[in-house]
């Protein structure tokens, strides 16, 4: 079959003109680009409509996890350091928080111990016209004080003291004669002296000049 259509070929070809042989190839050929193009751009729109749709397919990336943050370091609980038990020795005691202060009225003298800002918890008065002095402690307790100082210890009953102003603390005190060897042996006990009475704190008191001040007012 392939024989027989070269031998018509070539015997069309025998009777024809060359300008007709080229404008038969050339049709020939407009025709052969016409189908590769009919056969190639389908065959193109399907491999972009291909890509495309693969690149629609494809996961995006996800972004990586953040490792969560660390949580604070605990910081250790403060443990409040033990107080350390009194020893038989009150000269060893620690001292009650406060300071003494001096303070002239035209009735005599005072000297006051506590804390700044605070009332006092201990007072001695001097009462210059009766040349009395009176040692007061604040609290209602009704039961002695007994006073400790580096050469002497007595105990000295106490009743209450006149009502303050609305609000003020209560006091009990107890009564010294302005010559009383007591009021020297607080005066020149070693650094300190103190005062105890059954149902209150013991005061630890420094044995500061604000107490020969006001004890030198009742003498003179």
């Amino acid at each position: 079959m392939g024989g027989s259509r070269f031998r018509t070929l070539t015997g069309w070809i025998g009777g024809k003109t060359r300008g007709d042989v080229a404008t038969a190839v050339e049709r020939s050929d407009g025709f052969a680009h016409r189908r590769w193009m009919r056969n190639t751009i389908p065959l193109f729109a399907m491999v972009v409509l291909t890509g495309a749709v693969l690149a629609g397919c494809v996961a995006k990336p996800v972004a990586p996890a953040r490792a969560p943050a660390a949580a604070p370091a605990a910081r250790p609980a403060v443990v409040p350091r033990p107080v350390p038990p009194k020893g038989s020795d009150w000269r060893d005691w620690p001292v009650t928080a406060g300071d003494w202060a001096y303070r002239q009225d035209q009735g005599g003298s005072t000297a006051l111990f506590g804390a700044g800002g605070g009332n006092a918890v201990l007072t001695l008065r001097c009462d210059a016209a009766s040349a009395t002095l009176y040692l007061s402690r604040q609290g209602s307790a009704a039961t002695p004080l007994t006073i400790r100082t580096s050469t002497v210890a007595r105990s000295l009953p106490v009743q209450p003291t006149s009502p303050g102003p609305a609000g003020s603390p209560t006091y009990v005190a107890t009564r010294l004669a302005a010559r009383d060897p007591l009021l020297d042996a607080i005066v020149y006990s070693r650094g300190r002296f103190i005062v105890e009475q059954a149902g209150a704190a013991t005061l630890v008191v420094p044995a500061w000049a604000e107490i020969a001040r006001v004890t030198e007012d009742c003498r003179r």
